[in-house]
């Protein structure tokens, strides 16, 4: 996870505070309007939407405000940034290199239980988002806050 082109600058899509109610499924409504107007393809706008919601989740729950959602320029795509008035970098958990969410046979049949305990874990946001970026996300440190940022519409490299 590289550092992105330049954080705290480009077209701000949403900004929200504390107080704002569903400040992830705003988020994603704005970044998907924004993607449509740059002509970003349907897959990667979903996959974008989805990353987003996350970090923005994860901003509103862990990080003091002010929050603001950025799309800034690149070569091969655009740069979708969260930033949040906590400049702490969060811990980053090993990443699996395959499947996210591979099958364990002891899991398997384990009926609605097994299905519950599985959706009801915490803390693979940031693997969704490692998935769905192709490995082209992370964070950095603006002064006294803090960008998550990942790549949309680029092709891996």
């Amino acid at each position: 996870m590289s550092a992105p082109p330049r954080a705290g600058s480009g077209i701000v899509v949403y900004r929200w505070t504390k107080d704002t109610r569903l400040p992830a499924a705003e988020a994603r409504l704005a970044l998907g309007d924004a993607l449509i107007r740059f002509g970003i393809e349907e897959e990667a706008r979903q996959d974008a939407e989805l990353a987003l919601s996350e970090l923005v989740a994860n901003a509103a729950e862990h990080a003091c405000g002010p929050y603001e959602v950025r799309l800034q320029r690149i070569l091969s795509g655009w740069v979708c940034e969260v930033q949040d008035g906590d400049s702490r970098l969060p811990e980053l958990p090993q990443l699996p290199p395959g499947p996210l969410f591979p099958p364990e046979e002891e899991s398997r049949g384990g009926g609605l239980d097994s299905l519950l305990s599985l959706l009801g874990e915490r803390g693979r946001g940031l693997q969704v988002i490692h998935q769905l970026t192709g490995g082209r996300w992370g964070f950095c440190r603006t002064g006294a806050t803090k960008v998550a940022w990942f790549v949309v519409g680029a092709a891996a490299t």
